[in-house]
C-alpha cells in the first residue's frame, strides 16, 4: 500500500514512516521546504517537498496514496495566532480536500489532548469538554471538527487520535524534566497531579490501528500509555532510573506564576519567547490524566511499555547522546 505520512521530518512522523516502511509501505512524504528527513528515512521513503498551506502541494502528495496519515503540524512555537490555524487547521483543509478528490480509502488525523485543556474530572474521555488554552489547542480543535465534518458530510473515511504526553529515545521533550531530577531540584506544587505518558512505539501502533481497523471510521480516540502516574510517582522513576536519591522538598507555586506573568508581559511584545510561561508552571499543578477504555475496547488498543521501561530506555538514550 502507497502511505502518505505528513510530519515525517517529526518525532511521531518518523516512528510512524520507518514502522510502515518495515511493514513493507510504500511510503511518501510531504517535506516542509527548509526541513529535513531523519538520515535513516532519506533515500527509503517518496519525498516531495512542499508546504502544507499550498493546495497543489497537498494535491501531488496525496495523488496515488491509499492511506493518508496526517500528523504534521506547528506546535508550541513563538508565531502568531493566524500562523497556526494557517498550517494547523488550513494545512488540515487542503489534506482532506486532496484526500476527497483523489479517492484515499483511509485517513488519520492527528489532534491533541490539550483540546480539552484543563481537566475539572480525571480520568478524562473523549466526551470530555473542550477547553483550549492557546492558539495551538484551539486551532488543533478546529482542525479536528473540520475533519470529523468530513466524515459525517462527506463521507470521507477518516479517523482522529488524541495523543497524550509523546516520550521515548530520539525527542527531547523530556530532557528539562529529567535534567530537575538528576540535579536532585524540588518540584513545584504537591506532586500530586497525573501525567499520563505514551512511548511512541506504543502511540504508533495506535495509529496504524486507527488507519486499518474497521470501526475506527468516524470516531475519535485517546491514545495513551498503560499508566498515568501523579508527577511524585514520576519523579522516583525518574530518579531511580539515573540512581539518585529523590527530594522530597516541595516549591510554593505562586511566585513562578507571578514569575511567568511578569516574564510574558516583558517578553511578548518584543517579539522574543519568555525564559519562563505560566503555561510551563501549569504542568506542575493540573491533571493530565485520561481514559483509554474507548480505543482499548473498539479498537484492541493495548499499550506495552510500562513507566519503568520506558523512562529507562529515554535515560540511556539521554546519557548516550550526552544530554545528562
Amino acid at each position: 500500500m502507497r502511505t502518505l505520512v505528513t510530519g515525517a521530518t517529526g518525532f511521531t512522523g518518523g516512528h510512524l514512516a520507518r514502522t510502515l516502511l518495515n511493514s513493507g509501505h510504500d511510503v511518501r512524504t510531504l517535506v516542509q521546504p527548509g526541513t529535513a528527513l531523519p538520515e535513516d528515512l532519506i533515500g527509503r521513503v517518496d519525498q516531495i517537498d512542499g508546504d502544507l498551506r499550498d493546495p497543489e502541494a497537498c494535491h501531488e502528495a496525496v495523488k496515488g496514496c491509499q492511506a493518508v496519515y496526517h500528523i504534521a503540524a506547528l506546535y508550541r512555537e513563538e508565531a502568531a495566532p493566524k500562523v497556526f490555524f494557517d498550517i494547523n487547521l488550513g494545512g488540515s483543509r487542503n489534506i482532506l480536500e486532496a484526500c476527497e478528490k483523489a479517492g484515499v480509502e483511509r485517513i488519520v488525523h492527528c489532534s491533541t489532548v490539550g483540546v480539552h485543556g484543563h481537566l475539572e474530572k480525571v480520568p478524562a474521555a473523549e466526551d470530555a469538554p473542550f477547553r483550549p488554552g492557546d492558539a495551538y489547542q484551539r486551532s488543533k480543535l478546529e482542525a479536528e471538527i473540520l475533519a470529523l465534518d468530513y466524515a459525517r458530510e462527506r463521507g470521507l473515511p477518516v479517523s482522529v487520535f488524541r495523543p497524550t504526553g509523546i516520550y521515548g529515545p530520539g525527542d527531547t521533550r523530556l530532557l528539562k524534566f529529567f535534567r530537575l531530577v538528576r540535579k536532585r531540584r524540588p518540584l513545584i506544587g504537591s506532586g500530586k497531579p497525573h501525567y499520563h505518558l505514551t512511548h511512541v512505539d506504543d502511540l504508533v501502533r495506535g495509529i496504524i490501528l486507527c488507519g486499518t481497523h474497521p470501526a475506527a471510521v468516524g470516531e475519535v480516540f485517546i491514545l495513551g500509555g498503560p499508566e498515568a502516574p501523579t508527577l511524585e510517582e514520576w519523579y522516583g522513576v525518574v530518579a531511580e532510573v539515573l540512581g539518585v536519591k529523590p527530594t522530597k522538598m516541595r516549591l510554593p507555586v505562586w511566585p513562578f506564576l507571578a514569575a511567568g506573568a511578569l516574564c510574558e508581559a516583558i517578553f511578548k511584545p518584543l517579539g522574543k519567547s519568555p525564559p519562563l510561561h505560566r503555561r510551563s508552571v501549569h504542568f506542575f499543578t493540573h491533571d493530565r490524566w485520561f481514559s483509554i477504555e474507548k480505543a482499548q475496547r473498539v479498537l484492541s488498543y493495548k499499550p506495552e511499555i510500562g513507566l519503568r521501561e520506558g523512562m529507562k530506555m529515554t535515560a540511556d538514550w539521554y546519557i548516550s547522546e550526552g544530554l545528562l
